[in-house]
């Protein structure tokens, strides 16, 4: 007898995840526009914009008593707008842009942590192996777009963010065949 498990393991970058909020998946021909940024600012921050996203990551086994035979997963990139916010003030083309790229960031680690969950073989400390690679990748999101921010000066070095929008791009392409 074939016994079918979901186990649903969430990785977020900057929030935690409601059923019931609205999010949005990253679609490389749908762009943020300000108007997606639906929560109120932080006007202790020294930030013009927030952009909270994040990869939501399921999975299910497919068990023949105790011994796993299969496997499937599903990850998805995420921005959350009634999480992100803006100063009206002071958003422009090149802060959106900005925000666009920690968005793409997203999706690259989505689509690296596709790809390293397709390349896993069934066993039976596969579960652990998911979780394990769900730990690292939430680890390297974080670091890069804390280092994105770093280097960039959150937009204000206009030749480092064009730096970074090539490399994402360029990132992005190479793992194509694993977008959403």
């Amino acid at each position: 007898m074939y016994l079918k498990s979901l186990i649903l393991c969430l990785l977020l970058f900057f929030v935690g995840n409601n059923s019931n909020e609205e999010t949005m998946t990253w679609n490389e021909s749908r762009k943020l526009i300000w108007e997606d940024f639906k929560a109120d600012p932080n006007l202790e921050s020294d930030a013009v914009a927030l952009t909270a996203s994040g990869i939501t990551f399921g999975y299910s086994v497919k068990t023949s008593g105790r011994r796993i035979i299969d496997f499937s997963t599903s990850v998805e990139a995420h921005f959350y707008p009634y999480k992100s916010w803006y100063l009206k003030e002071k958003g422009n083309d090149h802060i959106l842009s900005h925000e666009q790229l920690h968005f793409d960031i997203t999706e690259l680690y989505a689509r690296k942590f596709r790809e390293q969950l397709k390349r896993l073989k069934v066993n039976q400390n596969l579960k652990d192996q998911m979780n394990r690679l769900h730990t690292a990748i939430n680890e390297a999101l974080n670091e890069t777009q804390k280092r994105y921010d770093a280097q960039s000066e959150h937009s204000i070095n206009s030749e480092m963010q064009k730096q970074w929008e090539s490399f994402i791009a360029k990132e992005l392409a190479d793992l194509e065949q694993y977008k959403s």
